[in-house]
């Protein structure tokens, strides 16, 4: 992994980091059986295709295996889905040093991304780390692919609301009031690439915090990014539990 730096880690305006019971050989180890496994999926894929259009043309001509293989090759990479759904977290610092790990430039949801980055650079805003209240931040997660000779950025934007209102658990349950929500866009160019909304609690037992993520269904979707999504599914819950968090329930649907 090209950055394994930890969401905790203290930057370079020497504010105090966040003190999440994050496990840093944990966490880039996930994060690097998540890569690894995902590009072989992505290779797969490819070759799935280039194998459809040699049997194509074994089978019938030259040019029926390319239509093929154009067919298919189109098939997989038009938008056709949305993907929803919604995570509780628990963990057991405190409110307020949660607010600050999720309104800094790596937040733990997005791990997979800030982890595989070429590189991370905040771009503005208030630093996420900062001791008091955060308002939020802007980062840049630049990635380079295909020997250097692609490259790709994802700009993000963290922003922070205070609540501080007693507020029931909307999903079935009477967990403590809600300390501040938090809206994370991250995007490509001029195109949403994921929107989550955040809400941070406290627990009645005033022994740790609550941690409801929504991830909202502003994009489409590929087929291809269907392998890849199960794949992300599989060390989800492991590269949360390396930065600390539990996930006590997870949904995830597709819709159009």
């Amino acid at each position: 992994m090209s950055d394994s730096s930890s969401p905790s880690d203290t930057t370079g305006s020497g504010a105090e980091s966040p003190v999440i019971p994050d496990d840093h050989e944990a966490l880039s180890a996930a994060v690097d059986r998540y890569h690894r496994v995902e590009r072989a999926v992505s290779w797969a894929l490819a070759l799935l295709v280039a194998g459809a259009f040699l049997a194509a043309v074994a089978a019938v001509s030259f040019w029926p295996g390319v239509a093929v293989a154009a067919v298919l090759a189109i098939a997989l990479r038009v938008p056709i889905y949305r993907r929803r759904g919604s995570v509780r977290l628990r963990t057991e610092v405190s409110p307020g040093a949660v607010v600050r790990e999720f309104a800094s430039s790596r937040p733990p949801i997005l791990a997979f991304q800030w982890g595989v980055a070429d590189e991370v650079r905040d771009t503005g805003g208030e630093d996420g780390t900062a001791t008091d209240r955060p308002t939020g931040t802007r980062a840049i997660y630049e990635f380079s692919y295909l020997l250097g000779l692609r490259s790709a950025a994802i700009d993000l934007e963290t922003d922070v609301r205070a609540d501080a209102t007693p507020t029931g658990d909307e999903r079935g349950g009477s967990e403590g009031d809600t300390v501040a929500t938090l809206s994370i866009d991250a995007a490509i160019g001029d195109s949403l690439w994921g929107s989550y909304t955040v809400t941070v609690r406290e627990t009645d037992d005033d022994d740790g915090t609550i941690v409801d993520v929504e991830l909202l269904p502003t994009r489409r979707f590929a087929l291809r990014r269907l392998p890849q999504g199960r794949v992300a599914e599989r060390y989800y819950a492991e590269t949360l539990a390396a930065q600390g968090y539990e996930v006590l329930d997870r949904t995830v649907s597709l819709t159009r």
